[in-house]
């Protein structure tokens, strides 16, 4: 049951009656929980809403076209709660911010009605049986979930928690049901790489073709793990094996099955010191959110652009001077970047500027994590031009402050320069260094 906040003027739901404040206990005796269980419910010509108001049962009938809202709102997007993490992982992120962020930084979400709506990974470990088939029965597809190893026993030692082992049977039940599975891989040096990495991804390929595609990144070390599991980085030379061992079985999944299934990301590479692999390499980018190919699908985007360099040259009015803040991993792409802008456009002058993140530590190097005072505080007294623009991913969803809470605004007073957040998009990255 859950609490209806509002009702949308002249919307179904409004001319039939139910008004803010009702319980919304079932639709066609189906019990309402949550936001999946309204939407696939929802999904009827004819619906017959229960309801409680002032503790008083009551019936509401609508007809409708099929997939067409009704015009009630709730409390949250999810109707309730987020279902938050029950595993104490020896490599978990969130374990090593230091205090004193804000609160929403701390909350471990493990929720898959988040996977199934926003992509977020999720471990199975809160889930029982009557929800694996709730996820069937809506076919909730796909689900995203956060594997890091097929070894029963390896798995309950790295993520705490005795449930671990076993959920892992829920892959195969999932597979068999037809649902979509994306998976990831966070490789934690000594324990789940070498054997155990190969033993991960013979028993994932197993799933296909349900297993769509899964990522391997490198689990990531900040400064503050006093108290925690000793894990260290890879290094230059361990990286590159790595991408040989995940590439070498990715070649065999690609002759079998036609495509690689397994991917590195992209800091694997740049810590390796190789080149990033071409843009057929990552297909259809399933995992590009989660760091793969996403330098690689940026270079191809800008080169797609540019092949229409004169309708952006009509649109630019230079001379323009503008500086670029990222982080250390996609430094030496970016300035390839900003050159072939400089090349492409007479009085366009571009100074990319790395920063290193002491707030995380230096083994932190995506831009995604840098804080607004780590590039206040390097960039104090550069030669900034025009405007500078830093990476949009470094700021919280809502768009409107970094990590450690300074705001854009309060960036740009301190620097003394207009500041622009810009996302990977290859065409918003040329606009925004063109100032158009």
């Amino acid at each position: 049951m859950v609490e209806i906040t509002d009702v949308l003027p002249r919307s179904r739901a409004a001319k039939a009656g139910i008004k803010a404040g009702d319980i919304l206990v079932s639709i066609n005796q189906k019990e309402i929980n949550d936001v999946l269980d309204y939407r696939f419910y929802l999904t009827e010509r004819e619906i017959t809403l229960s309801v409680l108001r002032q503790n008083k049962p009551l019936s509401f009938h609508i007809r409708k076209q099929e997939y067409d809202d009704i015009g009630l709102d709730f409390k949250t997007p999810l109707m309730d709660k987020k279902h938050s993490c029950e595993n104490k992982c020896v490599f978990c992120f969130i374990d090593q911010l230091p205090k004193g962020l804000r609160s929403s930084l701390y909350f471990k979400d493990d929720d898959s009605r988040l996977s199934f709506l926003h992509g977020n990974y999720i471990t199975l470990t809160n889930l029982r049986e009557k929800d694996i088939q709730r996820i069937i029965e809506m076919r909730i597809s796909p689900v995203n979930v956060s594997v890091h190893t097929t070894n029963p026993e390896l798995r309950i030692q790295m993520m705490k928690n005795k449930r671990s082992g076993e959920v892992l049977s829920y892959l195969r039940t999932l597979a068999d049901a037809g649902i979509t599975l994306c998976c990831q891989i966070v490789l934690c040096k000594g324990l789940n790489d070498g054997e155990e990495l190969t033993r991960s991804m013979r028993d994932l390929a197993e799933l296909y073709p349900a297993m769509e595609s899964t990522s391997i990144v490198p689990a990531g070390l900040t400064r503050f793990r006093d108290g925690l599991y000793p894990l260290e980085a890879f290094t230059p030379e361990e990286c590159a094996a790595v991408i040989k061992q995940i590439n070498d079985f990715g070649d065999q999944c690609l002759k079998k099955h036609g495509t690689r299934l397994f991917f590195p990301a992209d800091e694997f590479y740049i810590k390796a010191g190789l080149p990033l692999p071409s843009d057929d390499f990552y297909e259809s980018y399933a995992q590009i959110e989660n760091g793969v190919g996403m330098l690689t699908d940026m270079k191809t985007g800008f080169a797609f652009e540019m092949e229409d360099v004169e309708s952006y040259r009509e649109e630019f009015r230079g001379p323009r001077t503008v500086s670029v803040a990222t982080g250390y991993a996609a430094v030496d792409h970016i300035r390839e970047l900003c050159l072939g802008l400089e090349q492409a456009f007479d009085g366009l002058r571009v100074a990319v500027y790395p920063i290193k993140n002491n707030f995380f530590g230096e083994q932190i190097t995506v831009a995604g994590l840098l804080t607004g005072t780590d590039i206040k505080e390097q960039l104090l007294g550069k030669e900034l031009g025009e405007e500078l623009l830093f990476p949009a991913a470094c700021l919280r969803a809502e768009g409107d402050i970094f990590l450690d809470d300074l705001s854009p605004e309060a960036l740009a007073s301190a620097l003394g320069v207009s500041t622009r957040p810009v996302g990977s998009d290859a065409a918003d990255f040329i606009r925004a260094v063109l100032g158009i």
